[in-house]
């Protein structure tokens, strides 16, 4: 029966295109993981407190982000379906439009990293030195923001058009060129300084300048997808208007997403160095375990807004329910991975956290174990499904409505005024995934997210 299933699997096609997405896209993912692990565990040399405020400065990684992503998968959402179309030109014409936002959201993140760290900070926590510390990690990572947010639009674009393989190369690149200045600025080698938190962000800025002149040089060699800052100028009132109308909703969920996720870590932030310095360590497993789901999400969505723009209704719907079977499989494999990394992060945590901290962090390991599941499930269908059909409404409203109506209160309630202890609290906000799943499945079954959103003669009263 086995055999049979897995015979199935291998010979059908859906199965084999999804695959060719995902284990690029998947590598991309662990690259990005690995960075945030490679610096947690090479400050782990340096002490807690340079941990805990790089783990709190990079919020705001986290929150430009879900700008990033919210902009790329508004650019997926249109180009994979004029890719399936046929449509080059419009590709071009939606890609200088994400760019435009990308800009502007790059340039105030980068202004404020400059010149007012200290103030970014305090909205994390009111401790001194880890102001003082996440501050200078700040200032300089204000180069990294301005280039990272011109690479992301453009890899989203080269992946809407299924060229994941280079956006994995440049990663890779990336990636080793931090990790080698990681360890050159922290541990001081070659003869360079011992930096501290201020050696991470000059090699995470750096990297990102390398991977905006690979990209550059990728847009040079190719004959279709280019990297041209004059896109940005190029006017055409039907996509603008279709990039808003389905984008935005998208970006808006995305930075509602993000900011509640650091609402959650100003919550544990205030509760001090013990849990801040425990979630650091959770953060960087939990994002090991994810790292399969959210490659299968990112995947599902190129590949079924290629089926919907060449209008096959019908098979769409059959590969969303294979995507979701995939999803499912491998939400328990993130689990499974959580869980398996257990002995190894607590091992190496116990070098540097305090008893109080190890206790925090072997309960919020186990919960991260089932709480991947729940973040599978919905990500593949909010920001995957979902938005291949065009969708960015429905995730938009249900995560507006879990997260700021339901897990952020609950958090500042438990915290600050029952005043539970730090793991219920950490419990209780770990629940926002499941309580909007019925929700999210009854969309799904309703059909209502599947759309054809191309247009037709884009081009043939208007000047671009």
């Amino acid at each position: 029966m086995k055999t049979k299933f897995f015979s199935r699997i291998k010979n059908d096609p859906f199965y084999s295109q999804m695959w060719k997405l995902v284990l690029p896209i998947v590598i991309q993912n662990l690259l990005s993981a690995a960075v945030n692990s490679a610096d947690v565990m090479m400050l782990n040399y340096v002490g807690q407190s340079s941990i805990s405020a790089v783990s709190l400065a990079s919020q705001y990684a986290g929150i430009l982000f879900s700008v990033y992503y919210g902009l790329g998968t508004g650019v997926t959402m249109l180009c994979a379906q004029y890719y399936g179309k046929g449509d080059m030109r419009a590709i071009s014409v939606v890609e200088g439009i994400a760019m435009r936002f990308s800009v502007i959201f790059s340039l105030a993140f980068a202004s404020c990293a400059l010149f007012i760290p200290e103030q970014m900070m305090l909205v994390f926590t009111n401790d001194a030195e880890l102001i003082s510390l996440g501050s200078s990690y700040l200032r300089i990572l204000s180069v990294a923001y301005l280039c990272w947010g011109i690479v992301e639009v453009y890899f989203s674009a080269l992946r809407s058009v299924e060229r994941v393989a280079i956006c994995t190369i440049l990663n890779m690149v990336a990636f080793f060129l931090n990790i080698f200045l990681n360890a050159v600025f922290i541990f001081g080698l070659f003869g360079a300084p011992k930096l501290g938190v201020v050696g991470v962000a000059i090699a995470t800025s750096a990297s990102r300048v390398v991977e905006l002149i690979g990209c550059i040089i990728v847009s040079v060699r190719s004959k279709d997808v280019k990297l041209k800052l004059s896109y940005m100028f190029i006017k055409n009132k039907m996509l603008f208007k279709d990039f808003v109308k389905l984008s935005l909703p998208a970006l808006g969920n995305d930075i509602v997403w993000g900011l509640a996720f650091s609402m959650y870590s100003v919550i544990i932030g205030h509760m001090g160095t013990d849990a801040v310095a425990a979630n650091s360590f959770v953060s960087v497993a939990r994002n090991l375990g994810t790292i399969l789901c959210f490659g299968v999400a990112s995947a599902g969505g190129i590949l079924l807004g290629k089926i919907i723009g060449e209008n096959k209704l019908a098979e769409a719907k059959v590969g969303a329910t294979k995507v979701i079977k995939m999803t499912v499989v491998s939400g328990v494999i993130g689990g499974l991975i959580v869980f398996a990394s257990m002995p190894f992060v607590l091992a190496y945590a116990s070098t540097s956290l305090s008893a109080t901290a190890m206790h925090y962090l072997k309960v919020m390991l186990l919960i991260n174990t089932y709480y991947i599941m729940g973040a599978a499930v919905n990500t593949t269908l909010i920001a995957g499904i979902f938005r291949a059909g065009g969708d960015s409404r429905f995730g938009f409203i249900c995560d507006t409505i879990d997260m700021w109506g339901y897990a952020v209160p609950l958090g500042f309630l438990a915290a600050f005024v029952f005043k539970l202890p730090v793991l219920w609290v950490y419990f209780l906000l770990c629940t926002d995934e499941f309580v909007k799943w019925p929700w999210v499945i009854k969309h799904y079954r309703s059909g209502k997210w599947l759309n054809n959103i191309t247009r037709d003669d884009l081009f043939e009263n208007e000047q671009t």
